[in-house]
């Protein structure tokens, strides 16, 4: 039975909904984000604690904005708007309200005045914490899946390596790990991560050589969404052919997170559709595994509290998140092998001088893109007409939006001459200034 007491947040298209339930779940108080007209019967059903509304600054409202509806005010809960439309929805109807502007709660008399709502009007308890969530979600996994056994898509990131302890402590060796080599890694990505798994964790891991499978269902394929349809549907695919050689597994095992979620779905009032990831939009219709998320209601940094807690090394709870296509969505343009050799090299190259220089954990994520162009350059004396590699570096808390990396000049200096030193066919390095919004993180 789940001890975890609720706060509900309802998005008035806000552009700081994520920042505000942040805040709240570092306050030690669960949240969840929902529209901003959901039913009242649906709040009651999930026994919310208390509500708050997420509007915007009275600089960016307009005529016609979105309203909850006015019920939310008699299911005997405390309401408290934040931003100027809520505010005025609240004086309406009886709820609270807060400073104007919700990037207040940023600011330490913001966060102050968030508590009071939490505690003192709300009568939370600080129950979320990642001793409790493990030991909710070991009971909630063992409850669903009973004697069966399950399939865990291991890639090596934080997010399933973490889902794989949790489940494994849950499970035991009725867990069974799929590391999928789709050909789209990174440098020496492979032999490290089934080399970590088996001696330090001891997991049941299989290795799946698939390169050649995917490489060929990615032919001709240029369209970001397109690529990560294909690798999701194939990924799928890898997984049921590898569970019919075990016997029956009934359960695949995902690390989606709560800003996959978020990103993924399109409903007005709340976030609109960016792109899909593998873990969410990318699935064919016909899965035929019912899918454990552990984490799907998480963000990164509440993922990374756990694996600490359930004891995983830092190199793996603090690595850099890489996408599920991979290196499929760092390459514009078509795949093809020698462009994925040609980018493994220059990625390498830019996180090891960032290892060295010792701003790694400082950022969110570093990586090389390889582009679908190509330059003019000197070299010995000739001409060259070679490829061009865009180096992407951003700071982020939760990746909903990101700032670009402001790295030395000299770092970038040694990063950009080892790769036109280094990699056969480049000629050109350039860094991307590009902040989240108006661009994702990754390029495609």
């Amino acid at each position: 039975m789940s001890t975890r007491e609720t706060i509900v947040v309802l998005d008035l298209a806000s552009p700081y909904t994520l920042l505000l339930a942040r805040r709240i779940r570092e306050a030690g108080v669960f949240c969840e984000i929902l529209p901003y007209n959901i039913a009242p019967e649906r709040l009651s059903s999930l026994s919310a604690k208390g509500i708050v509304l997420s509007g915007k600054p009275s600089s960016l409202v307009e005529r016609g904005e979105l309203k909850c509806n006015p019920e939310i005010f008699n299911l005997g809960i405390p309401v408290l708007g934040i931003g100027a439309d809520a505010q005025q929805f609240c004086r309406e109807h009886g709820g609270m309200f807060s400073p104007e502007h919700p990037s207040t709660f940023n600011s330490p008399a913001g966060v102050a005045l968030l508590k009071n709502f939490l505690f003192e009007s709300c009568h939370c308890q600080k129950l979320w914490t990642p001793q409790l969530f493990i030991k909710e979600q070991e009971e909630k996994i063992r409850e669903r899946v009973g004697e069966e056994k399950v399939l865990c898509a291991l890639s090596g990131g934080v997010d399933s390596s973490v889902a794989a302890v949790l489940i494994h402590r849950a499970i035991g060796d009725r867990l069974v790990c799929v590391f999928v080599d789709h050909g789209l890694l990174r440098k020496q990505e492979a032999q490290q991560i089934l080399s970590i798994f088996r001696e330090k964790f001891n997991l049941n891991i299989i290795g799946v050589q698939a390169a050649t499978r995917f490489l060929e269902q990615l032919k001709g394929v240029i369209d970001p969404e397109e690529k990560r349809r294909v690798i999701g549907h194939e990924f799928i695919e890898v997984f049921e052919d590898e569970a019919a050689k075990l016997g029956e597994i009934n359960y695949l095992v995902q690390g989606t997170l709560y800003p996959d979620v978020l990103e993924s779905i399109s409903e007005q009032g709340s976030a609109v559709k960016i792109k899909s990831h593998h873990n969410v939009g990318g699935l064919p219709p016909n899965l035929r595994f019912k899918l454990l998320e552990p984490f799907r209601l998480l963000f990164k940094d509440e993922v990374r509290a756990i694996g600490e807690e359930l004891g995983l090394p830092k190199e793996i709870v603090w690595r850099h998140p890489f996408p599920g296509p991979g290196l499929a969505v760092r390459i514009i343009g078509e795949i093809t092998e020698e462009k994925l050799e040609t980018l493994r090299e220059a990625d390498y190259i830019m996180l090891e001088e960032i290892k060295k220089s010792g701003y790694y954990q400082q950022l969110w994520q570093a990586f090389a893109v390889l582009m679908d162009t190509k330059s003019v350059g000197v070299a010995g004396g000739e001409r060259t007409y070679g490829q061009v590699v865009a180096l992407r570096a951003v700071t982020s808390e939760d990746a909903m939006t990101a700032e670009w990396g402001r790295l030395p000049y000299d770092l970038l200096e040694r990063i950009a001459q080892r790769i036109i030193n280094e990699v056969p066919g480049v000629n050109r390095v350039v860094y991307d200034i590009t902040s989240k919004p108006p661009g994702t993180i990754e390029w495609e």
